[in-house]
């Protein structure tokens, strides 16, 4: 047992850092939200949902960095500080890489979305939902199933987003002429799919945490 994992039974219950991850978690599926809205309205109409979405990734900036502020002012944690770090870098990663492809979709003026990218929004929207099942039951650690359930869901999810991403590629050089074309999709495409691959890896980070404490 660690010396952070003896003071944790000598304290009260962690009042900082976990409501900071469930704000964080309910940010980032609100941004999910956002993001599978907006490519499911005309062009013309998408902007108010962009500026949400900047908005949005604005906030979790801010709990990212209230929480690293956290760390360095207390002593005790509800976890390991590593692991603290990693989980909030992670979500802020998801969030990044959400953002950056509406950011792509607003620069390139992308006028069809293509039914690959509306499922990699809708894969990206569920693995988000996941993350916020899985941050609430880190309030006692008890229920080490449910967190262990979600992070394979958001695994299965990772690989379903790989094989819509290679496939969508593909047929975009075989059936897409215009270079600026294949520019666009592919950049908003590969956004898209590194945003899966960062739910993963705060997939990881959770399984992580359950095991250390089960």
């Amino acid at each position: 047992m660690t010396l952070n994992s003896i003071f944790q039974f000598l304290v009260p219950k962690d009042k900082k850092f976990l409501p900071l991850f469930e704000q964080a978690a309910a940010n980032l599926i609100l941004l999910a939200e956002t993001l599978h809205e907006a490519i499911n309205v005309p062009r013309v109409e998408r902007e108010e949902y962009f500026r949400k979405i900047e908005e949005l990734e604005a906030r979790i900036e801010e709990i990212t960095h209230t929480t690293h502020l956290e760390l360095s002012r207390n002593f005790i944690t509800p976890f390991d500080r590593e692991d603290i770090h990693s989980l909030i870098k992670a979500i802020d990663n998801v969030a990044d890489y959400m953002h950056g492809a509406a950011s792509r979709m607003r620069l390139y003026q992308v006028e069809k979305i293509t039914k690959s990218i509306r499922k990699l929004t809708e894969i990206n929207l569920e693995a988000c939902q996941l993350i916020g099942v899985a941050i609430g039951e880190l309030k006692d650690l008890e229920n080490h199933k449910k967190i262990s359930d979600a992070c394979k869901k958001i695994n299965k999810l990772e690989s379903k987003a790989d094989t819509v991403f290679d496939k969508a590629v593909a047929d975009i050089f075989e059936n897409e002429t215009d270079a600026k074309n294949i520019i666009k999709y592919k950049e908003v495409l590969s956004a898209l799919e590194s945003a899966s691959d960062k739910c993963k890896s705060v997939a990881n980070v959770l399984e992580q945490i359950s095991v250390k404490h089960s």
